[in-house]
C-alpha cells in the first residue's frame, strides 16, 4: 500500500492504530474495493499533521480507491467529512473526484502532492462522534489560523491558540510557554497578542488535550469565517465580492464580512454559463413576485465549475438522507453535467455510527508533548498502549448509541492478538481505586481475572476493562497482564455499561446447580416465599444506604443541618431495625422449609403467611414514620437549595458506589416496599386453595397491607412525581422553575425535530402544563439544554407524514409557534400522540394550579448557569467552558439511556417499574462463551445490577434494559437448558438461567415491563396502579 510501509513508523502506527482490517469510508467494516489490474503508480499525500505518505494505486483506479486507502491508513471511521485536494495544471485548487480515474485528474503524479483536509464543516462539532475525527478537525483549525484563512478578533484568536498550546505542552509553566510561542507560529501576527495568549493559557490548568480540542472547535464554529473558502466574484455592477458555500446554503462576502446568505430552502437551482454563476431562487409566497435569478461573474468558466461542484456536494452532504443515485446515460445526446456527490451523507454517517460497534483506537497527538504513544505491535500478545488522559472521558462523551455504551463482550471483532472477552465475573477481588467513582458505581471497575495469586489465569486470558467503551486497547484504556486498571485520575469511564465477564478464574456451575435444584422444594409457594427473601435482602441494603452511609457522610460535614439529620434518623432508623428482624425471621423460615435445620417436620414450616401476617401487623405500627418520609424528602431538598455545601454533600454522596441510584429514590423505598408485599401476597393467595392451612394467614396479611398501602397512596403518588421532577432538574439546564406547584411529569424521550438543518435529534419532556424540547452537548456535565417550552393550553396536534414526507411525523400547533417532530417508529408516535392529547385535555380542564406537595419547596434562589430563553437558537448547545468545569457525571440516568437508545419512558412506566423490582441468583453466559456463572442480580429502575453475592455493598456492573428485547432462545442457538431467557439489543446477546419455572416467568415479566412501554392508558389519576 505504501512505500514507507517497511519503515519502523508509518502514519497508522504514529496514530496508535492496530493493523488495519480495511475499513472503507463508504462501507465501514469491509475491505477497500479491489484495484483494477494495471501498472502501479505512487501518489504522495500530505496529512493534517504535516507528514507525507506514499500510496500505490493502479493506473486505472478511481479517486475513491486512493481516498479509501488514506482513511484505512489512518483508521478513520468518519472519513466522509474529509477530502483530497491538489493544485492542477491550471494552478487552481480542486478536489479529487472519487468517481473518475485518479490519474486522469492528476496529470503529473510525481510532481503533485495531494492534501488530506477537511471538506465538509458541520455546524456543530458534537455531531463528530469519534475523538480522532475531532482531533483532525482541530489540526485543520490550527492550519487555517496559521495561514490566515480563519479571520477573527484578537480575543478569539488568543483563546484558540491557548487551547492549541494546552493540548501540545499541557498546563501553563511560564518559561516553557514563552519558549514554545517563540519557536512555533500559530498566527500571522502572533507577537502582537502573545501576552493575551499567555494569560488565556494560565486558565486551562488540568484541561486534557481532548477537552482542548472540544473548546477549540466550540470557539471556531461560532466564527463567521469557520470553514469558509472564498471564491472571488463580481456582481452585475462590478462590485468585488466573494462567494462561498456552507451547510446552510450559499453565502456572499464583501471582504471578510458576510453581506448575504441564500438558504438551501430558498434556492431552486444552481447553474453556471461560461463564467457566470447563476442562483435561481424560489418565489416568495408572501409577495406576488416571479422567480429571481442572481448572477455573479467569476474569473473563468473553470472557476465557476469548481465552485458549482462544491455547492452540489455541500447540498447533498448536509441536506439529503442518502447518496444520490446516478442518472441513466442518454442514448443520443447529453445535456448538462453528469457530476454528482459520491459518498455517505451526514445523516448516513451518524446513523451508521449509532448502529455500528466500531471500536475507537488510542492515538498519539503528533505535536503534543503531554502524552506519547509507545509503538504497538499488532501481533503482540498483549497491548501496552500509553493512554491519552482524555480517552477515559471520551468513552462517555463520544458515544452516540448504547451499543458503544456497553461492553463489547458478545463476540465482536477484536484487534489481532487480543482474545475476545468471554463470560464470568472473576472470583477475585477488585483491583481498583475506591476514590474513582461515578454516580452509578456500576460497571466502572477493572476486573483482575485471577487475583494476585492467579498468574497463570492472567496470562491465559487478557484482562478486560469494564467500562462503556468496550474492552481492549481500542477504547483508550491501558491493558496488560502485570498491571491492569490504571484509569486516568479524575476521569471515570462511562457508567452506562453492561458487565464484562472473564472466563479465567471462575467455576462453572452446571452440575452442582442441577444437583442442588433437585434437593430443594418444587412447590410454587416456596419460590414465592424465596422471592420475598431475596427482595427483602435488597430492600434492607437500600435502607442501609440512607441509615448508615448517607448519615455518615452528612455527619462529617458541619454545614449539614442537624434538624434534617435528626429528622431522617428518627424516621428511617426504626424502619431499618424492624426489617432487620423481619429478614432474620424470613431466612429462618426458608431454611426450615428447605430442610436445612433440625426442625423440618413436613408441613409445620412449609408456609410463609404466618411470618408475613405477624410482621405486617408490626409494620402498621410504623405508619407514623412512613407518613413522615415525604417531609424528609422535602426538607432535604430545601436544605440543598438553601446551602451549596449541603448540595455538595449530596452530590458527592451520589458519586459513591453504594449510591447506585439517585439519592432521592432510596428515600422512597419504604413506601415502594408496601406495594411489593401486596403483590407477593396476592400471588400467594391466588396459588393457595381456600382449604390450605396458610391461606387464612396470607389473606389476613393481604388485607392488612392493602389497608396500609391505601392509607399512604396519596403521599406515595405525590412523592413519586416530586422525586421525578427533582431528578429531571439535575439533567436539565436553561430552566429555572422546573419544580412548580401542580406540575406533573408525564413522558420523556427522543423525537426528531424538523428545522432548517433537517431532522435534529432532540429530547422532549412532557409535563401536565407544557412540552419542553432540549439538546445534549458532548460535555462531562451530561446535561440537556432547554431550547423551547410549548404551553399545552390551546395546543392542537395533527399527523403530518404526508405533508412533510417524513415517516411517523406529526405537527404541534401552539399559540406562539408550531413544531414538526418525528418518532422513531409507529408505536412511539402513537404513545407520544396519545399522551400529548391527554395532557392537552388536562391543561384545558385545569383553570388554576392546585396547591400540592411541591408548594412546600422553597424557591430556588441560587443563580443558574446559562439560563436560556424560551425560543433559544437551535445552534446553542451546552458547550461553554463552565459546563466542562462541572464534574457531575450523570451519564447513567434514564434520560441519557433514552437519548442513546432513541426511545421514551412515561410516568406509568416508572410506576410499573416500581412494582416490578426483583432480586435473586441467576446463571449467565454470553453468546460465544462455554460456561455459566452464578451472579446476584437486582432489577430496578429499568436496569439490571450485577453483584458477586447478595452481601456485596455495591454492584460491580449494570445493564440498562431500555431498548432491549427479551425472548426465549431458538433451537439453533444450542442452549440446551431449562428456564433460559435471552436479552438482546442489536448484536449484544446475553443468556440468563433461572432455577424454576416460577422464577423464569417472574424475570421475564419484570424485564418485559422495562423493555416494553406500558400499553395501558395514562389517566389523570394513577390510583389504579396502587
Amino acid at each position: 500500500m505504501s512505500e514507507l510501509a517497511e519503515r519502523p513508523s508509518t502514519a497508522g502506527q504514529r496514530l496508535g492504530a492496530p493493523e488495519s482490517f480495511g475499513v472503507s469510508t463508504l462501507e465501514p467494516g469491509t475491505r477497500p474495493p479491489a484495484q483494477p489490474p494495471g501498472r502501479q503508480v505512487s501518489i504522495r499525500v500530505q496529512m493534517l499533521d504535516d507528514t507525507q505518505e506514499v500510496f500505490q494505486i493502479s493506473q486505472r483506479a478511481p479517486g475513491k480507491v486512493l481516498f479509501d486507502l488514506v482513511c484505512v491508513h489512518l483508521n478513520l471511521t468518519e472519513g466522509d467529512y474529509f477530502g483530497l485536494e491538489y493544485t492542477d495544471h491550471r494552478k487552481m485548487t480542486v478536489w479529487l473526484d472519487l468517481l473518475k480515474p485518479a490519474l486522469k485528474q492528476i496529470r503529473r503524479p510525481k510532481n503533485t502532492i495531494l492534501r488530506f483536509v477537511v471538506k465538509f464543516f458541520p455546524p456543530d462539532h458534537t455531531q463528530l462522534m469519534e475523538e480522532l475525527t475531532r482531533y483532525l478537525f482541530a489540526l485543520q483549525i490550527k492550519r487555517d489560523l496559521a495561514c490566515g484563512h480563519l479571520i477573527c478578533n484578537d480575543t478569539s484568536a488568543a483563546l484558540m491558540v491557548s487551547h492549541i498550546i494546552q493540548s501540545e505542552i499541557g498546563d501553563f509553566e511560564e518559561t516553557q510557554s514563552w519558549q514554545h510561542l517563540l519557536h512555533n507560529k500559530y498566527l500571522p501576527d502572533q507577537d502582537a497578542i502573545r501576552d493575551k495568549i499567555i494569560d488565556c493559557h494560565r486558565q486551562h490548568v488540568g484541561q486534557t488535550p481532548a477537552e482542548s480540542d472540544y473548546q477549540l472547535l466550540e470557539i471556531a464554529r461560532r466564527l463567521e469565517m469557520y470553514g469558509v473558502r472564498l471564491y472571488p466574484a463580481k456582481d452585475r455592477e462590478g462590485t468585488k465580492l466573494s462567494l462561498t458555500v456552507a451547510h446552510t446554503g450559499v453565502l456572499v462576502f464583501q471582504g471578510y464580512t458576510k453581506i448575504n446568505a441564500f438558504n438551501w430552502s430558498k434556492i431552486r437551482k444552481l447553474s453556471f454559463k461560461r463564467k457566470r454563476f447563476l442562483i435561481k431562487l424560489r418565489a416568495d409566497p408572501t409577495q406576488n413576485s416571479h422567480h429571481d435569478t442572481l448572477e455573479f461573474a467569476m474569473a473563468s468558466r473553470d472557476c465557476c465549475k469548481v465552485f458549482w461542484k462544491i455547492c452540489v456536494e455541500y447540498h447533498a452532504f448536509f441536506r439529503l438522507f442518502e447518496e444520490p443515485k446516478p442518472k441513466p446515460k442518454p442514448i443520443l445526446f447529453t445535456r448538462g453535467s453528469s457530476f454528482r456527490f459520491s459518498g455517505r451523507t451526514q445523516k448516513q454517517i451518524i446513523d451508521h455510527l449509532k448502529d455500528s460497534e466500531l471500536k475507537k483506537v488510542p492515538f498519539e497527538r503528533k505535536h503534543s508533548k503531554v502524552l506519547s504513544s509507545s509503538s504497538m505491535s499488532p501481533h503482540s500478545s498483549s497491548f501496552r498502549s500509553q493512554v491519552p488522559k482524555e480517552s477515559a472521558t471520551s468513552v462517555l462523551l463520544d458515544q452516540p448509541d448504547s451499543a458503544r455504551l456497553e461492553a463489547k463482550t458478545n463476540g465482536t471483532e477484536e484487534p489481532p492478538g487480543v482474545a475476545p472477552p468471554t463470560n464470568g465475573f472473576p472470583n477475585s477481588t477488585l483491583n481498583s481505586d475506591p476514590s474513582r467513582q461515578n454516580h452509578n458505581g456500576a460497571g466502572q471497575h477493572l476486573l483482575n481475572p485471577g487475583g494476585s495469586d492467579s498468574k497463570d489465569s492472567a496470562q491465559e486470558s487478557p484482562p478486560v476493562v469494564a467500562n462503556g467503551g468496550g474492552g481492549g486497547p481500542g477504547d483508550g484504556q491501558e491493558t496488560g497482564v502485570a498491571d491492569v486498571g490504571q484509569i486516568p485520575e479524575g476521569q471515570p469511564p462511562s457508567p452506562l455499561t453492561s458487565p464484562l465477564l472473564i472466563e479465567a478464574g471462575y467455576v462453572r456451575h452446571d452440575d452442582e446447580e442441577e444437583a442442588r435444584r433437585k434437593k430443594f422444594p418444587t412447590d410454587k409457594a416456596y419460590f414465592i416465599a424465596k422471592e420475598l427473601l431475596t427482595t427483602e435482602r435488597t430492600y434492607l441494603k437500600d435502607l442501609q444506604v440512607i441509615t448508615e452511609f448517607f448519615q455518615k457522610a452528612a455527619g462529617k460535614d458541619e454545614a449539614f443541618p442537624e434538624a434534617v439529620k435528626n429528622l431522617i434518623s428518627s424516621h428511617y432508623d426504626p424502619v431499618y431495625r424492624f426489617h432487620q428482624g423481619f429478614l432474620k425471621e424470613t431466612e429462618q423460615r426458608l431454611a426450615q422449609w428447605e430442610g436445612r435445620s433440625n426442625a423440618h417436620i413436613k408441613g409445620d414450616y412449609q408456609r410463609i403467611g404466618d411470618v408475613l401476617l405477624k410482621n405486617i401487623q408490626g409494620l402498621r405500627q410504623l405508619t407514623v414514620h412512613l407518613q413522615k418520609h415525604s417531609e424528609c424528602l422535602v426538607e432535604l431538598e430545601r436544605a440543598c437549595r438553601s446551602s451549596r455545601k449541603v448540595e455538595a454533600v449530596c452530590k458527592d454522596f451520589e458519586q459513591q458506589r453504594v449510591c447506585y441510584l439517585p439519592l432521592y429514590i432510596f428515600l422512597l423505598r419504604p413506601l415502594h416496599r408496601l406495594l411489593h408485599y401486596k403483590l407477593i401476597l396476592e400471588r400467594l393467595c391466588k396459588h393457595y386453595p381456600p382449604t390450605h392451612e396458610d391461606f387464612r394467614d396470607s389473606r389476613a396479611a393481604l388485607a392488612e397491607i392493602s389497608e396500609t398501602a391505601l392509607q399512604l397512596q396519596g403521599i406515595m403518588m405525590k412523592m413519586e412525581n416530586f422525586q421525578k421532577l427533582l431528578e429531571l432538574k439535575k439533567d436539565l439546564t436553561g430552566i429555572e422553575n422546573l419544580v412548580m406547584p401542580g406540575r406533573e411529569f408525564i413522558r420523556l424521550g427522543c423525537l426528531s425535530k424538523l428545522s432548517g438543518k433537517g431532522l435534529q435529534q432532540r429530547m422532549f419532556f412532557l409535563f401536565s402544563d407544557c412540552l419542553m424540547y432540549t439538546s445534549r452537548g458532548t460535555t462531562p456535565s451530561n446535561q440537556f439544554k432547554v431550547h423551547g417550552q410549548l404551553p399545552l393550553y390551546g395546543m392542537t396536534i395533527r399527523e403530518s407524514e404526508e405533508e412533510w414526507g417524513v415517516p411517523h411525523s406529526f405537527t404541534l400547533f401552539g399559540q406562539r409557534q408550531s413544531v414538526v417532530v418525528a418518532a422513531s417508529c409507529a408505536a412511539e408516535m402513537e404513545r407520544w400522540v396519545e399522551d400529548i392529547r391527554m395532557a392537552i385535555d388536562l391543561a384545558e380542564q385545569t383553570s388554576s394550579p392546585n396547591a400540592d406537595l411541591l408548594s412546600t419547596s422553597p424557591p430556588d434562589t441560587k443563580p443558574l448557569e446559562d439560563v436560556g430563553a424560551e425560543l433559544e437558537s437551535e445552534e446553542e448547545l451546552c458547550g461553554s467552558r463552565s459546563s466542562l468545569e462541572r464534574q457531575s457525571h450523570r451519564g447513567n440516568t434514564t434520560v441519557h439511556v433514552c437519548w442513546h437508545r432513541n426511545t421514551s419512558v412515561s410516568m406509568v412506566d416508572f410506576s410499573i417499574a416500581v412494582e416490578n423490582q426483583l432480586s435473586g441468583n441467576l446463571l449467565r453466559k454470553f453468546k460465544n462463551s462455554n460456561g455459566w456463572q452464578k451472579l446476584w442480580v437486582v432489577f430496578t429502575n429499568f436496569s439490571l445490577f450485577f453483584y458477586k453475592s447478595h452481601q456485596d455493598e455495591y454492584p460491580l456492573a449494570s445493564l440498562p434494559l431500555l431498548g432491549y428485547s427479551v425472548t426465549v432462545p431458538a433451537e439453533s442457538e444450542n442452549i440446551h437448558k431449562d428456564y433460559v431467557f435471552k436479552l438482546h439489543f442489536k448484536s449484544h446477546v446475553y443468556y440468563f438461567r433461572s432455577e424454576s419455572e416460577y422464577t423464569f416467568e417472574r424475570w421475564m415479566e419484570v424485564i418485559r415491563s422495562a423493555t416494553c412501554s406500558a400499553s395501558r392508558p395514562l389517566l389523570s389519576s394513577r390510583k389504579d396502579l396502587y
